[in-house]
C-alpha cells in the first residue's frame, strides 16, 4: 500500500508542476485571441444566399405597325405638253412594272391632249403603187410596218440594196434639247451627259454613197466623230434599232424616252436600215421623252 501511495503522490506531484508551467507560459485561455469571458463565435455552415428569383417581365406583345399604303394601281397622270417635269408626273408603269406597248401610246395619247402634233395618214393605195407588200387584214406589210402617206418614200429592204461608189452629200445632226426640259425626269448619273444646248452633233454636211441607209449613215458619221453609239438588230422590223448615243439610252428620262430620227421633216414609220438615203436630204437624230410627242414624232392614226 504505501509502494503505491509514494507513485499517486509523485503523480500529483507532476501534474501540479505541469499545471504551473502551462500557465507561466501564456497558453492559458484568453492570452492567445480567446476571451474566456465571451460567448465562442459559433460558425455556422456557410450557406449560399438565397437567390431571388425575379418573375419573368409580362411578354410583350408587339403591336404591328400600320400596314404600309398599297400601291396605287391607277396609271400615273400623264404631263401634259405644256407642263414642267416633275418626279411625281414621271412616266412609269403601274406597281413599279414596266409600261407595255399599248399603256405608252395610251399614255402618249394624253400627253398629245385634243390637239397632237400634226401627222401625215398612210395611204394604202400610194403604198402599193410604191412597192410595199400590204396585207389587207392587218393593214401592214411582213415587217408590221403601216403604210407610208402619199409623197413619201416606201423602205427599202437591207437586203435588196445595192451600194455603189456614186457619192452625194446630205446633213445629218444629233440633238437631245428635249432632256433638258424633263430634268426631273433623267437618270442623275446621266445628267453630265448632256450637253447645255442639248446638241450633240451639230447640223453637218457629210457624204453618202447610192444605196447607203440613214443606219449606214449614222454608223460611219458617230465613228468619224467619236460619238458613242448602241444599237441592236430588230428582225422582226428587218432593221437596226438604236439604243443609245453619246451613252443617252432609251428609258434614261422616263418611260416613254429613246431616239427618234426624221428626214426632210417627217419621222418615217419604219426603221433607218430600211430609209434609202438621198442627195440633199437633211437627216435628224432627236432624244423624246414622251413617245415623240415632245419632238413632233407622234402619230395618232394611220390612214386608210
Amino acid at each position: 500500500m504505501r509502494k503505491y501511495r509514494n507513485k499517486i503522490i509523485l503523480g500529483a506531484a507532476v501534474l501540479a508542476v505541469l499545471a504551473f508551467v502551462f500557465w507561466w507560459g501564456g497558453n492559458a485561455p484568453g492570452l492567445r485571441g480567446w476571451n474566456p469571458q465571451s460567448e465562442p463565435v459559433v460558425t455556422s455552415p456557410s450557406v449560399p444566399p438565397q437567390e431571388t428569383e425575379i418573375p419573368p417581365e409580362p411578354e410583350q406583345t408587339s403591336l404591328p405597325s400600320e400596314a404600309p399604303a398599297e400601291a396605287s394601281s391607277a396609271a400615273p397622270e400623264a404631263k401634259k405638253s405644256n407642263e414642267p417635269a416633275t418626279v411625281e408626273n414621271k412616266p412609269g408603269g403601274k406597281a413599279n412594272k414596266p409600261l407595255t406597248a399599248e399603256e405608252k401610246i395610251d399614255l402618249a395619247e394624253k400627253i398629245a391632249g385634243e390637239n397632237p402634233p400634226a401627222n401625215e395618214a398612210g395611204s394604202k393605195q400610194y403604198a402599193k403603187l410604191q412597192g410595199m407588200d400590204i396585207n389587207d387584214a392587218t393593214g401592214k406589210d411582213q415587217y408590221r410596218t403601216e403604210p407610208v402617206p402619199e409623197g413619201r418614200p416606201a423602205p427599202l429592204e437591207p437586203q435588196d440594196a445595192v451600194i455603189t461608189d456614186t457619192a452625194h452629200t446630205c446633213t445629218i445632226s444629233v440633238r437631245c434639247d428635249s432632256i433638258l426640259k424633263n430634268m426631273a425626269w433623267l437618270d442623275p448619273e446621266k445628267t453630265e451627259l448632256v450637253p447645255e444646248d442639248g446638241v450633240i452633233l451639230p447640223p453637218t454636211e457629210v457624204t453618202f454613197y447610192e444605196g447607203e441607209s440613214v443606219f449606214n449613215l449614222l454608223v460611219r458619221e458617230m465613228k468619224k466623230n467619236k460619238i458613242h453609239l448602241e444599237f441592236v438588230n430588230a428582225p422582226i422590223y428587218n432593221s437596226a434599232y438604236i439604243e443609245g448615243i453619246h451613252n443617252l439610252y432609251e428609258l434614261d428620262c422616263g418611260e416613254l424616252s429613246g431616239w427618234m430620227y426624221q428626214v426632210n421633216g417627217w419621222f418615217p414609220n419604219y426603221g433607218c436600215s430600211r430609209y434609202a438615203l438621198q442627195p440633199g436630204d437633211n437627216v435628224e437624230w432627236v432624244y423624246t421623252c414622251d413617245l415623240g410627242v415632245d419632238v413632233g414624232g407622234y402619230y395618232a392614226s394611220a390612214g386608210d
